[in-house]
């Protein structure tokens, strides 16, 4: 929940904006903190300057990759209000939810799993504005990478006090059974439900075009989803510790 309140703190976190930049000054300087090499993979989608941040231990291949977007929406446009609809979104599911628990991963991840690498993802938030697409920063990444990981887990709105995480329909199925099964196993299952819901084009979208299995941890039920109500009081600690838990039993397990 710290980590959420200093992203929120840094205001409007879009593309472009002096809240986008401090909040990837600050992921840099948690990671390497806590003992992790950083690595910033700039380019160009869409017209647009890409920055997407790349924590390892080891400067080698991945075999597991954790994904999450830090970037914000800049038009509130799903907001009930019209005369909100230009305004940035606050972000704190939709997207600080997702690199607190990446940081909180990257505190407590055994040394002695799997090469995983966190990768934190600009420009997912904007598509359907003029000038704009989804997913730009995922797109660039999957563009550049040299070796296939085995798998890639993204998390995107995964703070929701009201948490339900059902399974995603484009995700890869053994892959959703595994960590959902994980859930079940930790007495998560009536948060993280194993039934199919929604069909999403997200980070993982890109990894699944490129043949690499992806799943998408994603609560779309969030009602303030784009919206100005999108804020701290929507988030519990209680829904960010179902997830990053199940996700840390999931890597701690992976051979």
């Amino acid at each position: 929940m710290k980590y959420i309140d200093i992203q929120l703190g840094f205001g409007d976190r879009s593309p472009g904006t002096t809240g986008h930049q401090a909040t990837q000054d600050w992921i840099r300087t948690s990671v390497t903190s806590l003992g992790w090499i950083a690595g910033l993979q700039q380019g160009e989608m869409a017209g647009h300057r890409i920055s997407n941040l790349i924590a390892f231990k080891k400067e080698e291949p991945p075999v597991i990759i954790i994904g999450a977007h830090y970037d914000t929406r800049m038009h509130a446009d799903q907001d009930p209000n019209p005369e909100n609809r230009l305004s940035p979104v606050p972000g704190a599911n939709d997207g600080a939810s997702g690199v607190a628990i990446l940081l909180e991963l990257a505190r407590t991840i055994p040394d002695h799993t799997v090469p995983v690498w966190l990768v934190f993802f600009d420009a997912e938030d904007n598509g359907r504005i003029q000038g704009w697409d989804w997913i730009l920063g995922s797109r660039l990444f999957v563009s550049r990478l040299t070796q296939k990981p085995e798998a890639v887990v993204i998390l995107d709105m995964v703070g929701d006090a009201e948490l339900q995480v059902y399974f995603e329909k484009n995700s890869d199925k053994v892959l959703r059974n595994e960590i959902w099964n994980i859930a079940e196993e930790l007495g998560y299952g009536s948060y993280i439900i194993k039934q199919e819901k929604h069909s999403m084009l997200d980070d993982h979208t890109p990894f699944l075009e490129a043949g690499i299995p992806a799943v998408d941890i994603i609560d779309f039920d969030y009602p303030y989803w784009h919206t100005l109500e999108d804020t701290v009081g929507k988030v519990s600690p209680d829904s960010l510790q179902v997830v990053g838990e199940t996700v840390l039993t999931w890597i701690s397990r992976y051979k």
